[in-house]
């Protein structure tokens, strides 16, 4: 039998890619919700109902181009009349994954997560930042002269990309997050 999970994106894709936002609603249960984070609202927020899907969409749909919907490897799970799965999915500006959950074929549960951005991918592997440097580096710069200049050209050589407002646990935590990634951030309290 084929995948419920991928079936079912294989339709959501296909309308999202014609922009039919009213087929893409027709996708959803009469009781639905989705849960976005990041992914296309930029914002944490949940969705409930067709009604406030299709607003979402229409709002989102054009600048977020979703695409590229496949369901992952991992088992589907059944049970009590639900079909539970993961899946993955880019976006114009990024990667994500998501969780879906099927009442009679219809979309009852998304969850759609923002895992990376594109052109700041997680440095994993051989591209993974070594930590500290032992030994004698020419010119290398000390954790102090390093934030001084990397204080100094931001907002001036070098511009934000992104402004935290907060600089509670979230704000900080989010910043050294994008900072791993390399995207300029500041941060204001």
């Amino acid at each position: 039998m084929a995948n419920p999970i991928a079936k079912w994106l294989q339709k959501f894709g296909k309308c999202l890619e014609r922009g039919d936002i009213d087929g893409s609603a027709k996708l959803f249960d009469d009781q639905c919700y989705w849960r976005d984070l990041i992914a296309l609202t930029w914002t944490i927020k949940t969705f409930e109902g067709r009604g406030e899907i299709q607003a979402m969409l229409s709002a989102t749909l054009g600048p977020a181009a979703p695409g590229g919907f496949f369901a992952l490897a991992e088992p589907v799970k059944t049970g009590d009349g639900v079909v539970e799965g993961w899946f993955a999915f880019e976006t114009a500006l990024g990667r994500g994954t998501g969780h879906l959950r099927l009442r009679d074929g219809r979309c009852w549960t998304i969850l759609t997560t923002l895992q990376e951005l594109k052109g700041f991918e997680e440095p994993a592997g051989p591209l993974r930042a070594r930590g500290l440097e032992h030994g004698v580096v020419p010119e290398r710069l000390s954790w102090l002269e390093r934030r001084r200049k990397d204080a100094a050209e931001l907002g001036f050589a070098l511009q934000p990309y992104v402004l935290i407002v907060g600089g509670g646990q979230g704000g900080l935590a989010l910043a050294a997050r994008l900072k791993r990634l390399e995207v300029p951030t500041l941060v204001v309290e």
